[in-house]
């Protein structure tokens, strides 16, 4: 069976190593589909689900909060300063982040504040985004 390996990291630790079949991720122009002996590629992701189809046809799902992707015909790695094994998100934590997000925004007093707000809840929601995916995949 032709695989890939794959390695998503965080800043804190490595979320997942292992062969896979196919990695499909939020790339910055769109969603990004990647098989084995893929052309070589470096490119930033946007905060969202990275799908993971293990070579038995199991799924694995991690949350990036953005990040640089690398691909290289055996290898693909995957960077983000904050990633989360699908099986670790909290609907609780998410939804609370998002409506502090949404709180900051409505209270931004500069354009710096504005586009900080904006942008944590641009990840927030591909947080909740991605926990709904992985909860209809089981």
């Amino acid at each position: 069976m032709n695989t890939i390996h794959v390695d998503v990291v965080s800043a804190e630790e490595s979320i997942f190593s292992g062969e896979a079949r196919f990695v499909a991720l939020p790339g910055e122009a769109g969603e990004l589909g990647i098989l084995p002996k893929h052309t070589p590629l470096i490119t930033r992701i946007k905060p969202g689900s990275v799908r993971i189809e293990l070579p038995n046809g199991d799924e694995e799902f991690v949350f990036v909060a953005g990040g640089i992707l690398e691909v290289q015909p055996d290898c693909v790695t995957v960077l983000s300063d904050t990633a989360i094994r699908g099986k670790d998100l909290d609907d609780k934590k998410a939804e609370e982040a998002r409506k502090a997000a949404e709180e900051a925004l409505k209270n931004a007093k500069s354009e710096l504040d504005l586009a900080r707000a904006q942008s944590e809840l641009a990840v927030m929601a591909a947080q909740i985004a991605a926990l709904r995916k992985f909860r209809d995949k089981r």
